[in-house]
């Protein structure tokens, strides 16, 4: 893996999540990939239980969102980077996330892990 294939492949998941239905995920994650929604969550394992969880987790695909990643390192089959995701216009929800990926020859995820982080919640005081 090299940087430019690990930010095409983040392209890949936010056009993913952008798109009806989960049958792009099998071009992103391998059939028996795992995803770690956080350093402390249960892996979801194999391509139909992501599929599963994937549905859950977004409104669907028309879901408003803003996406900016940064491809932070690169070395062999891993890769890091940093995301920032703002859901809403006005934005009601935010995320800064940092994504550990390990790839499979063929380009597409293996093992996923994010470790999503949200800011404090604002008081009326600031």
């Amino acid at each position: 893996m090299d940087r430019k294939l690990v930010a095409d492949w983040i392209a890949a998941y936010e056009r993913a999540w952008r798109t009806p239905g989960t049958d792009a995920l099998a071009g992103i994650f391998t059939e028996d990939a795992s995803y770690r929604q956080g350093p402390y969550r249960t892996p979801v394992v194999g391509l139909p239980a992501i599929a599963r969880m994937w549905e859950a987790e977004r409104d669907g695909p028309d879901e408003v969102f803003r996406m900016t990643a940064e491809v932070v390192a690169v070395e062999g089959d891993t890769a890091v980077a940093r995301l920032e995701v703002r859901y809403g216009n006005p934005v009601a929800q935010e995320y800064r996330d940092v994504w550990i990926m390990r790839f499979a020859g063929d380009g597409r995820c293996r093992s996923f892990e994010e470790w999503p982080f949200s800011p404090p919640e604002r008081t009326a005081a600031g």
